[in-house]
């Protein structure tokens, strides 16, 4: 096998992408302070028991394993900064507050999510603990349509979905958990006759609950269609509700709104609301959250949480090329007074760029526009002409 080939859906970023997914990340970390978000920066490795904790199976199949030469145990490298936000806002910032929180890193994943994603994203998120109310939801769903805006996506769709409603229509069903997991997947990939076969034994009005779950995709008119189809819970009458709400919001927002009542992604994961933001024309989510208040508990602080994650590597995608950097070009010199000038102008922001005499620059990101140049006894800055 050739040295220096990767592992497969892992790349190098090259100067150019890097400079961008940069600008997008610097961005995104300054937007989310506009907000009030504080910057954490979780380690990459943790003991899995603390990483996977509250998480479900899905995530603990996405995470790489090894053992800790030092103690023994095994820790796993991070699929997901989410538990970790979770893990510093119970148990190191201990506040009884709202807290906010933004972080941005490499996660890395056993498989890829999709066909052409990578198995290293740069994983950029925000949280909100300790508020339970629509106004958390809000807000990280307002923040995530400004991340992709800022990414260069000018259309996009705002999925929402509620794992309380599937809950709520599976509540009280005699079954056993393999049987529940085999429906969970059908819901998810809106296989009806697997769930025919699977509900067979269950009763008229929670089988025709489940069977038209499926059916409730759409725009916001869905969820009155949801009123009457689904069973007459209290824990899906507040779904509902809620969901109604946050339609409407982000609707009057400018923000086209679909409803997909059997989006199970994180269903072991979610509490409550979930959404996902696609562009316009691909299957993919670009940016995905929503509720998650049992968690904290796991850690021995329940706290209202919610917020979403995106890739930046994905994001960045959309952005428009960046234009290159004007720059001021000096020819190395032994001549007094040279060192000096560079510095000086290196310290007030100028890009200085050192080649030898008659070189040519090579790259994207750089483009001469002045030199430095000597002439009556001192160094000065003047147009640059390539001769």
């Amino acid at each position: 096998m050739t040295a220096w080939l990767l592992p497969e859906q892992f790349s190098d970023a090259l100067p150019s992408e890097s400079r961008a997914i940069e600008s997008l990340r610097r961005t995104l970390l300054d937007t989310a302070s506009g907000y009030g978000y504080e910057l954490v920066i979780p380690p990459l490795l943790e003991y899995v028991d603390s990483l996977l904790s509250g998480t479900g199976q899905d995530l603990d199949l996405q995470t790489f394993k090894l053992v800790d030469q030092i103690s023994g145990r095994t820790l796993g490298l991070r699929a997901d900064m989410t538990p970790q936000a979770t893990r510093i806002d119970a148990h190191l910032l201990n506040r009884e507050g709202i807290v906010r929180l933004c972080y941005s890193g490499s996660v890395v994943h056993t498989r890829a999510q999709g066909v052409y994603a990578t198995r290293e994203p740069l994983q950029f998120g925000a949280e909100i603990y300790g508020h339970a109310g629509l106004e958390a939801d809000i807000e990280v769903q307002q923040l995530a349509v400004r991340s992709l805006q800022l990414g260069g996506v000018r259309r996009m769709t705002l999925a929402l979905s509620d794992v309380r409603i599937v809950r709520g229509v599976l509540a009280g069903m005699v079954a056993g958990p393999e049987q529940i997991d085999a429906i969970l997947q059908a819901l998810s990939r809106k296989d009806q006759a697997v769930l025919q076969e699977l509900t067979r034994s269950t009763g008229g009005e929670q089988r025709d609950a489940i069977l038209g779950l499926p059916e409730l995709f759409g725009d916001a008119s869905v969820l009155d269609d949801a009123a009457r189809v689904l069973p007459d819970r209290p824990i899906i009458r507040e779904a509902l509700a809620d969901l109604a709400r946050l339609a409407a919001t982000q609707t009057q927002a400018g923000v086209d709104v679909q409803i997909d009542l059997a989006d199970l992604r994180g269903y072991h994961y979610h509490s409550g609301v979930i959404f996902g933001l696609y562009a316009q024309g691909q299957p993919d989510a670009l940016a995905r959250g929503g509720r998650y208040d049992e968690i904290g508990a796991t850690f021995g602080r329940p706290r209202p949480a919610t917020g979403f994650s995106l890739d930046l590597r994905e994001l960045v995608r959309y952005m428009q090329p960046l234009a290159a950097r004007s720059a001021i070009r000096a020819e190395w010199s032994q001549r007094e007074g040279y060192a000096q000038a560079v510095q000086r102008l290196r310290e007030d922001g100028q890009a200085v760029i050192e080649l030898p005499a008659g070189a040519t620059l090579e790259g994207e990101q750089f483009h001469f526009d002045r030199e430095l140049a000597w002439s009556d006894g001192q160094w000065h800055v003047r147009a640059y002409s390539p001769s």
